[in-house]
């Protein structure tokens, strides 16, 4: 069968590459065509255009290149209108994809799947309409959305496993290199490492990484270490990092949480992925004018938290310092409570047991791709 695949970020580039290697499993046959990145041009197929071509974040952002948006959604129509797949398959992203999904519905009624499902449950919870409309199977990486979905609005999801904790443990499972190897390799000192995780974007990175530098210089018995976003470009970094004892370490993420005693994270997929790596963490993510981000917070969007531990467990197990309550201080305050041989430490790795059981049983692309294609040959 003939798969065109949608994704819009490093994350979706990630989780896709593992679906596609999946659905090559399930069909001898599958040929692939998609927007995406690196990794899903290593399993095979026509990239039409790069996820670094696509990814705006903020509204100003998005305002200035609304050109280049709605010139990528028209090309894309008119690609897949050309290729005529068997399915579309629409990976997160949902600003862009629930559109393509409502045009390939309605145009040309080629069914479509949704793998990691939009979080509409946080705010634009009137997203469902569309997604009840226009996509015929919707897949679930978070348990409590099942919940959501099937409970408060009646529209049937799969619930598929996390595939971060399959590929957090992929990884583990290969990994061997030694923390003094590690050290030595990327140039470290002797001092236990701090991990810094300042966002997959531009515009996270300018906003928390400066702040993430100032905590550094207030614990000098611990050497900080920042974690290179597949799409930034090390120069980009450069900017914030010079004169600063600060290493970056590109592409390596997981190889150092492996080695990190406790990070700094901006919320997203790497909470998670810090947690599935046993790293206890302090969650920062700031904001413009952070009083009145703080106050539509509490009365707009619809979840407790911001951060997937959070949220997967229902409970503050991890530090959250968000819009008024983000500060260095706090950050400092927060990741002294964590450090080893503090109670702190102690009850957050407990909690993380409980996140893993919550999350369930591995596999979750190889469980979506086939459900895939046996829906799909059956539509």
């Amino acid at each position: 069968m003939k798969y065109y695949i949608i994704v819009g970020e490093a994350s979706g580039d990630l989780h896709a590459s593992h679906l596609m290697r999946e659905l090559k499993n399930t069909d001898k046959a599958a040929e692939f065509r998609f927007f995406g990145g690196d990794k899903m041009k290593a399993v095979g197929g026509t990239c039409v255009r790069h996820y670094k071509e696509m990814a705006y974040m903020g509204f100003v952002p998005v305002l200035l290149h609304l050109p280049a948006i709605f010139r990528n959604m028209s090309q894309c129509k008119k690609d897949i209108q050309a290729w005529q797949p068997d399915v579309v398959i629409l990976v997160d992203y949902p600003g862009f994809n629930l559109k393509i999904a409502k045009y390939v519905h309605k145009k040309l009624h080629i069914p479509v799947c949704y793998y990691i499902s939009p979080k509409i449950w946080a705010w634009k919870e009137y997203r469902i309409k569309n997604i009840k409309r226009d996509v015929d199977e919707l897949f679930s990486i978070l348990p409590f959305e099942k919940q959501f979905f099937e409970g408060k609005h009646q529209y049937p999801i799969h619930y598929v496993g996390n595939p971060t904790a399959d590929e957090v443990d992929l990884f583990r499972n290969n990994y061997n290199e030694k923390t003094e190897q590690f050290r030595r390799r990327n140039q470290l000192d002797n001092r236990p490492i701090v991990a810094l995780l300042a966002g997959s974007r531009q515009q996270e990175i300018k906003d928390n990484l400066p702040a993430m530098i100032e905590v550094s210089a207030r614990l000098p018995e611990y050497q900080f270490v920042v974690a290179g976003a597949p799409s930034i470009e090390d120069a980009y970094y450069d900017k914030f990092l010079q004169g600063c004892n600060i290493r970056l370490i590109h592409n390596e993420t997981f190889a150092l949480l492996s080695h990190a005693v406790v990070a700094l994270v901006t919320s997203g997929t790497a909470t998670l992925e810090t947690a599935l790596f046993n790293v206890p963490q302090v969650v920062c993510y700031e904001t413009p004018i952070p009083k009145i981000v703080a106050f539509f917070r509490k009365r707009i969007v619809k979840v407790k938290y911001i951060s997937l531990v959070n949220l997967i467990v229902d409970e503050e197990l991890v530090t959250e310092l968000v819009a008024d309550t983000f500060g260095v201080d706090n950050m400092e305050r927060e990741l002294r409570k964590i450090l080893p041989g503090t109670e702190g430490r102690t009850t957050m790795l407990e909690g993380y047991e409980r996140m893993r059981a919550a999350i369930g049983k591995p596999g979750a692309p190889a469980n979506a791709a086939q459900i895939i294609t046996n829906k799909v040959m059956r539509l």
